[in-house]
């Protein structure tokens, strides 16, 4: 209902009406959105709120609220659960309880065409073509972006973080143009740069920082939220630590843990296909259907819903 009436207040606006719609229009988006996502577990649901950065990484912030209005990933799983981060965002179980790559490209193609907002900041450029990579522009200091000591959030418990899969050596030349919302404010003061795609390929992938120590991350990945609350993932975190099996004689060595069962899939088969020309350029990004190796709970943690409860 909520984005409902920030699309009225922005087509209400007029000549005749500005400074009233104006008004409307600005009560729809605020500095600090926040989300919560519902992450169910063993047949119990969690609830986590989460306060995002406008200030920090506007063109995530705006990216990931899409994807959540679109109910992008409801249904999607933690896929990898590691001592320092609950990765989410890009896989889902399929009917045959196996771990599968969301097709992200695919969907948010055909989201756009029936109408769905979707802001685009990353395009390739062929002579006067620019055209739309879907992905998005990576605000952090390893892609430009300068701004370091004004955030708000950084790499600390319950930090939420946009992420990307590295991509092969050969793609580290190839170049997309970024749009950046800051308008170049915390680079060089130009809108649009041509950088590389290798830091600019983030889609749906995002996790919860769950380290209390300083990271190098910060560098790497767009920090552009945090738990409100951390005691509410701490519920899942517990609950997924009680299922564990009791550490006794008759428990087998790979029982002991609740994530010690592994997922191998290839890595990024699903990116820029069917782009046309572009298809061609991108052909060496996916290192040739790399297999990784993910960390799963034996019972998975699903991502039921992730709702804007704030615009």
């Amino acid at each position: 209902m909520r984005k409902k009436l920030c699309r009225f207040a922005a087509i209400a606006t007029t000549a005749v009406l500005a400074a009233g719609a104006l008004a409307m229009f600005a009560g729809c988006t605020s500095a600090e959105p926040e989300v919560t996502i519902t992450y169910e577990f063993n047949g119990t649901e969690y609830e986590v709120e989460y306060k995002l950065s406008r200030s920090d990484a506007p063109n995530t912030v705006q990216h990931f609220i899409e994807l959540a209005d679109a109910g992008y990933f409801d249904g999607t799983c933690i896929h990898d659960y590691t001592s320092t981060a609950l990765y989410g965002g890009g896989y889902y179980y399929n009917a045959q309880n196996e771990l599968t790559e969301k097709d992200y490209f695919t969907v948010v193609r055909e989201l756009e065409e029936a109408g769905d907002p979707f802001t685009q900041s990353v395009f390739y450029t062929n002579g006067d073509t620019k055209t739309p990579l879907y992905t998005v522009y990576g605000e952090f200091y390893d892609n430009g972006v300068q701004n370091a000591s004004s955030r708000v959030n950084v790499h600390s418990k319950g930090a939420l973080v946009m992420y990307y899969t590295d991509k092969a050596s050969s793609s580290k030349g190839i170049n997309v143009t970024v749009t950046r919302n800051d308008g170049g404010d915390n680079n060089d003061g130009t809108a649009e740069q041509s950088i590389p795609y290798a830091t600019n390929s983030a889609t749906s992938l995002f996790y919860t920082y769950l380290g209390t120590s300083s990271t190098s991350l910060d560098n790497k990945y767009a920090v552009f939220g945090k738990t409100k609350d951390f005691n509410q993932l701490q519920a899942l975190l517990d609950a997924v630590a009680e299922a564990m099996p009791e550490d006794n004689e008759d428990t087998d060595e790979d029982e002991s843990s609740p994530t010690e069962t592994s997922e191998s899939i290839k890595l990024d088969t699903l990116d820029h296909q069917d782009f046309g020309d572009v298809t061609s350029v991108f052909e060496s990004v996916r290192k040739g259907g790399e297999v990784v190796t993910y960390n799963v709970p034996k019972e998975p943690i699903i991502v039921k819903s992730v709702k804007v409860t704030k615009y």
